[in-house]
């Protein structure tokens, strides 16, 4: 029986967190727009940052509740799933290519939040300065995709559409908003207490439960949009959207969970020395050879894929 309540505690979690995120980014996408809010600032702060908030939430009440390992693995976890599993798929059945100056300044951001945290955490805690610079990031980060999207807005009036403000519409939205936050926090709270419970019946520790089974499952949305991306043949969709994810990721939850917790962030040995590493390692991969070519490969898709395999079975 509580093999039972464990797994549909983590699978209800699972779809609540991915279609909560669904219902709560169309709604708030829509009432930014309605507000007169232009569509750049909305693509650029408002859905960047709904998009992760599943992930954004598992890990602060887990944090708030004392699992500082279950917050840590999912944030970082998630990441290394984003990269070597989502993008993955998108250079094995995509033609990713990239225009340099778009993409350089989040890759390179990208890059420096993974060599902060292996040494921000090498004490076995976020440190102070880890923190202050890692949010630093998240500023510069959101400074250079409003920057961007004005400028290609500008490039692109015909982009600015009016939204229908008609009274079934404004309901719909209300509706989506409430009930799209309510099921991801809902759902975030299934996810951490049934990866708990699970970790406690497999007698393994939380953080292998939260660097496998929850990040995926908060990875659902970004798995989601590329496979949608790939059957509709939309190849500039993902690659984006990933490496924008995965910078809030890193360089807003851990921070945001050190506040929560009231203390400096715990992070386990496993964390600090496997896990991390491990994510930055994926990320060289995926952006190195983007950055240099301008493009990328099915072989870069597979040695992913085949990494986080590898990674996976190592940590299971």
């Amino acid at each position: 029986m509580e093999w039972f309540l464990a797994i549909t505690s983590l699978l209800a979690g699972i779809i609540l967190v991915a279609k909560g995120g669904d219902f709560f980014v169309d709604a708030a996408s829509w009432m930014a727009k309605a507000a007169g809010i232009p569509t750049f600032i909305v693509g650029a702060t408002v859905v960047s940052i709904a998009t992760t908030l599943p992930e954004i939430i598992v890990s602060v009440m887990a944090a708030a509740e004392g699992k500082a390992a279950m917050a840590v693995g999912n944030a970082v976890g998630s990441v290394t799933a984003n990269t070597a599993m989502i993008m993955a798929i998108a250079f094995i059945f995509m033609k990713v290519t990239i225009v340099l100056k778009d993409y350089l300044v989040q890759c390179l951001l990208l890059i420096a939040t993974g060599i902060i945290l292996i040494f921000g955490c090498y004490s076995g805690a976020l440190s102070v300065w880890a923190a202050i610079v890692l949010i630093t990031i998240f500023a510069v980060h959101m400074f250079v995709n409003v920057r961007l999207a004005k400028k290609h807005s500008a490039a692109n009036k015909e982009a600015e559409s009016t939204v229908s403000k008609d009274r079934k519409t404004v309901l719909i939205n209300i509706v989506k908003f409430v009930g799209g936050a309510a099921a991801i926090v809902v759902g975030s709270r299934f996810l951490v207490n049934g990866g708990s419970d699970l970790a406690t019946l497999l007698g393994v520790p939380e953080r292998i439960v939260a660097v496998t089974v929850v990040a995926i499952g908060t990875s659902i949305p970004e798995l989601v949009t590329t496979i949608t991306a790939v059957r509709k043949k939309e190849y500039g969709l993902s690659v984006g959207n990933i490496v924008g994810a995965n910078l809030i990721d890193l360089s807003l939850i851990l921070p945001l969970c050190s506040i929560v917790s009231g203390q400096r962030l715990p992070v386990s040995e496993q964390s600090a020395f496997i896990d991390i590493p491990v994510c930055l390692g994926v990320t060289l991969i995926a952006i190195v050879p983007l950055l240099i070519r301008r493009k990328a490969s099915k072989i870069q898709g597979i040695v992913l894929l085949a990494a986080y395999v590898t990674y996976l079975i190592f940590t299971v």
